[in-house]
């Protein structure tokens, strides 16, 4: 498989690096000057392209990985220049895949909406490496117009970069990522800058940072440029959920002020509980089950399934679509967990789907 990778940072190098691991060719570009070669010789790319079309002419698959407000006009360059699949990984997808559907015309079917749940402080190519992605998730926000082919090479290609999929809409991923990613970004910048303005004290307070003041601060060393490009286009996201976090905060503060020791430990029993049960990774555990779902022969119908799935938080380990001989429609086989099938099902069937299920072995 030959992928094109357009932004060669942390997370387009550390694409290329897993990709060259796992046998692929990766052909790179970069609009910054000299990037896209420091990559290559991190052994991220195997040849630099000239230009966006130069890259994604005859590219099975394109990964653009761009800042956010770059994403949706690199995607439909690339489109335009023949690339057969087109995903992004952007921490923003609403406005990102509206733009593309609207600028793409019917080449928007090629398109899928990705993000990978994985990062680091580290910036650049210098930072990259294969296994940024493995363990961790990758959410993708197939829509009525995605194609069938494009959503199983993406899918495909997030299996061999080591991530399991989470399938959401792209507004709901907005609303999600706001909360998990965005507001703790501006929360941790925000102590960090708190602490940093001590002035005199500055050097003293620093030292006396224990371990949980440098882990709830660490994000804060990330890479500067993406921020308010994300801030922008997930604006309203972002304002709903800082003000359901100032609206927390101003519990917590009434709690401290009232002496309040009761509610005070009912609070943390409350987050240290629901801090111990955030799964280590997004990698399937227990036991298996394969899932059969006849399906009429319309666009959107693999993204409605999937997206479903998403909502319930039921991880589908591998799907398909066997086609039926009369061309009329196929029979959607998925595998996921057999606690995953069991609400899966019972949604499915909510909806007006037939299911059929087999416990694997």
């Amino acid at each position: 498989m030959t992928v094109a990778v357009l932004g060669t940072g942390l997370i387009g190098a550390s694409v290329g690096l897993a990709l060259r691991a796992a046998g692929s060719e990766v052909i790179g570009f970069d609009a910054t000057p000299g990037r896209a070669e420091e990559a290559r010789a991190a052994g991220a790319l195997s040849r630099v392209a000239d230009s966006v079309a130069a890259a994604a002419a005859g590219a099975d698959l394109v990964v653009v990985a761009v800042p956010v407000g770059r994403i949706a006009g690199v995607a439909v360059e690339a489109l335009d220049a023949g690339a057969r699949v087109v995903t992004d990984v952007g921490s923003v997808k609403a406005s990102v895949v509206a733009a593309v559907e609207e600028r793409a015309g019917a080449a928007a079917a090629r398109f899928v909406g990705g993000h990978p749940m994985a990062g680091s402080e580290q910036a650049g190519p210098a930072g990259a490496t294969p296994d940024l992605f493995r363990g961790a998730a990758w959410v993708l926000t197939p829509t009525a117009r995605t194609g069938a082919e494009a959503h199983t090479r993406v899918r495909q290609l997030v299996r061999r970069l080591g991530a399991e999929t989470v399938e959401v809409s792209p507004e709901h991923h907005d609303e999600l990522v706001a909360l998990v990613s965005h507001v703790p970004q501006l929360a941790a910048t925000t102590l960090m800058d708190l602490a940093a303005a001590a002035g005199e004290e500055h050097a003293v307070l620093l030292h006396l940072a224990a371990g949980g003041f440098r882990d709830m601060t660490r994000i804060a060393a990330s890479e500067v440029g993406i921020w308010p490009d994300i801030c922008r286009a997930n604006r309203a996201a972002i304002l709903d959920a800082l003000d359901r976090y100032l609206a927390a905060l101003g519990r917590v503060r009434d709690l401290v002020g009232a002496a309040d020791e009761t509610g005070l430990r009912r609070l943390l029993e409350r987050a240290r509980d629901a801090r111990r049960n955030l799964p280590a990774t997004a990698t399937l555990a227990g036991p298996l089950a394969e899932l059969r779902v006849p399906v009429p022969d319309r666009p959107g119908v693999l993204a409605e399934v999937t997206t479903l799935a998403g909502r319930l938080g039921v991880n589908i380990a591998d799907v398909e679509i066997a086609h039926s001989i009369e061309g009329r429609g196929g029979v959607l086989v998925m595998v996921c967990t057999a606690a995953g099938a069991d609400r899966l099902t019972g949604a499915l069937e909510a909806a007006g789907y037939h299911v059929s299920r087999r416990d694997l072995p």
